[in-house]
């Protein structure tokens, strides 16, 4: 299968205090990945770096066989991406906000129909501001999806959501991983990670301590939940 996202070896420091080192994994077309871990133990980092916002301090990201700092260009058409904190103009409107950054891109998906599936259109004419937290969420996710990406990076994608909208939200991104889109996500919720992610990564303090799938997670720490395994691994459960 076609791999769309590769880390090598991806280490970056700051003032001396590692945030990763070594994360190494690839990601295929239509694949949902998730990188997990306790905040602060790296995985905004581990973005960043194979995004290119962030030069690492050594090994090697690329997107779509391209190198995210020296084609930056036309992976901007290419990519979507979803951090968790992110902030614009005062009292920009919905609508407008959509349109600005669709007139970034050459092919651009119908921001009009993303609002729709995503339960925003009567909020079109909202200013962005006047959002509730779930619905700036889901605003977020619209402007990820509205380059077409084949690519997309979802940082804490159903932060502030109710349990309605969040099944709601994975519908949608199922539906898209159908159709081929490749996603990067991260998530404190492991119900999520359950129901959404083909293969995941474990980060403790940086690291990867382990990769792989749900099943494989939940048989290497024998445990019978998703949610046990997962703090088997970051030491949030005494490990037996």
């Amino acid at each position: 299968m076609e791999t769309t996202v590769k880390a090598e070896k991806l280490c970056k420091s700051y003032a001396g205090i590692k945030a990763i080192e070594n994360i190494s994994f690839s990601i295929c077309r239509g694949e949902v990945f998730g990188l997990l871990g306790a905040n602060g133990a790296g995985k905004t980092t581990a973005i960043e770096c194979i995004l290119g916002t962030k030069i690492a301090d050594s090994g090697t990201a690329s997107i779509l066989g391209m190198n995210p700092q020296k084609n930056r260009k036309k992976l901007f058409e290419r990519v979507g991406v979803q951090f968790q904190e992110s902030s614009y103009q005062e009292k920009i409107r919905v609508e407008e906000l959509c349109e600005e950054t669709a007139s970034l891109y050459r092919e651009a998906a119908d921001f009009r129909k993303l609002l729709t599936r995503f339960g925003l259109h009567e909020k079109a004419k909202s200013p962005v501001n006047e959002l509730s937290g779930g619905q700036r969420q889901r605003l977020f996710i619209v402007l990820a999806l509205i380059p077409d990406p084949e690519v997309v990076f979802l940082d804490e994608l159903t932060t502030a959501l109710d349990a309605k909208a969040r099944r709601e939200v994975w519908k949608c991104l199922s539906e898209l991983k159908d159709k081929g889109l490749t996603i990067l996500l991260t998530s404190h919720f492991m119900d999520e990670v359950e129901a959404l992610c083909d293969r995941i990564m474990i980060l403790k303090n940086g690291e990867s301590v382990f990769c792989g799938t749900v099943r494989e997670a939940i048989a290497t720490s024998q445990r019978e939940k998703f949610e046990d395994a997962y703090l088997w691994f970051t030491d949030g459960e005494e490990k037996l």
